[in-house]
């Protein structure tokens, strides 16, 4: 396992990352692990033609087309 050393950070951040480990009973340092792989190791987003592209085949265009019906009756009588 490697060792990250990060210089120069403002006082303020490094308060509010002993502050949020201190209430999750955590170290800083465990804390600051635990948002660097939160935000780097998270699964990437998929486009949107990925998700299209992921969707099942459910049938045929004319499967969904709107019937018109004869005896139509208004819904909200």
């Amino acid at each position: 396992m490697a060792n990250l050393v990060v210089r120069n950070i403002d006082e303020d951040v490094v308060k509010a990352l002993k502050a949020r480990a201190g209430q999750l009973g955590i170290s800083a340092e465990a804390e600051h692990r635990r948002i660097l792989e939160q935000a780097l190791l998270r699964p990437k987003k998929r486009s949107f033609a990925m998700v299209l592209g992921a969707m099942p085949d459910v049938g045929c265009d004319q499967d969904f087309e709107r019937q018109q019906d004869d005896g139509a009756r208004d819904v909200f009588d």
